[in-house]
């Protein structure tokens, strides 16, 4: 090795770091999504009768 190399598994273990790091921030970013724009919705779309909970329930499925 040259001085001032790192060794593979040094760059190894920074890259899987750098990969975890990168999917927890892209999760949070989802989730904060998410909840905004569940806040977004009207606060009576629960109010309106089972059918249109369940629709509701069967199109956040699929995704």
């Amino acid at each position: 090795e040259k001085p001032g190399e790192e060794p593979e598994e040094a760059k190894l273990q920074k890259t899987s770091k750098q990969i975890v790091q990168n999917a927890i921030l892209q999760a949070v970013r989802q989730v904060s999504q998410e909840s905004l724009r569940r806040q977004g919705e009207p606060s009576n779309i629960r109010g309106q009768g089972q059918l249109g909970g369940r629709e509701l329930t069967k199109k956040h499925e699929k995704k």
